[in-house]
């Protein structure tokens, strides 16, 4: 039985992947791989070649990988922190989306596509919640999302300040009912 060489230009069901160098029976390559174009001849020069190119993909890949795990560690360092108005219940008017953690990302200069940020539910309530973010197919990262209604200030709340939130957002106090905050201010 005579058999040939050939490189699969894409996926065959049972034979290989796109770019597999593979040995069939001569009939089947001559008459069905090579016209209908899934196939071509595997010579030496095109075997080299397809070595090379796999070599400077998979070079490429990790540089991709490195840079992203950097973007990775960078993010781990950052919280972010909604203030939205809610009901005394600390239940949301409306929804922190995957759109909004997008954007506020942007505000720190990590540019992610929406589409890249997972929230396993729809963030509709005060605390602290999770979302995951794909940067790489190989490098993902979960980020903490601090939801509180406008009575905190920004700079002082910490991942540790959010367990002791009660659902309006607002700190607790010993007694364990939320502090009055005081809206009488100077207009000077």
């Amino acid at each position: 039985m005579a058999s040939m060489r050939v490189i699969l230009t894409e996926e065959i069901s049972k034979l290989g992947e796109a770019g597999d160098v593979v040995t069939v029976k001569a009939g089947y390559g001559r008459n069905y791989l090579l016209p209908q174009g899934k196939a071509m001849l595997a010579t030496d020069g095109r075997v080299n070649e397809l070595d090379h190119k796999r070599r400077v993909i998979e070079e490429k890949e990790k540089k991709a990988v490195g840079y992203f795990e950097e973007r990775a560690a960078q993010l781990s360092q950052l919280n972010l922190t909604f203030e939205v108005q809610a009901s005394d219940e600390g239940k949301l008017f409306g929804s922190v989306t995957n759109a909004d953690i997008a954007a506020r990302l942007a505000e720190h200069g990590f540019d992610i596509e929406r589409r890249r940020i997972q929230i396993t539910e729809p963030i509709k309530q005060t605390g602290l919640h999770e979302a995951e973010v794909r940067l790489h197919r190989e490098v993902s990262i979960t980020l903490n999302v601090i939801v509180v209604t406008g009575a905190l200030p920004l700079e002082i709340l910490d991942i540790e300040d959010a367990t002791d939130l009660d659902p309006t957002g607002r700190e607790l106090s010993r007694s364990g009912r939320a502090d009055d905050e005081d809206d009488d201010q100077d207009d000077s």
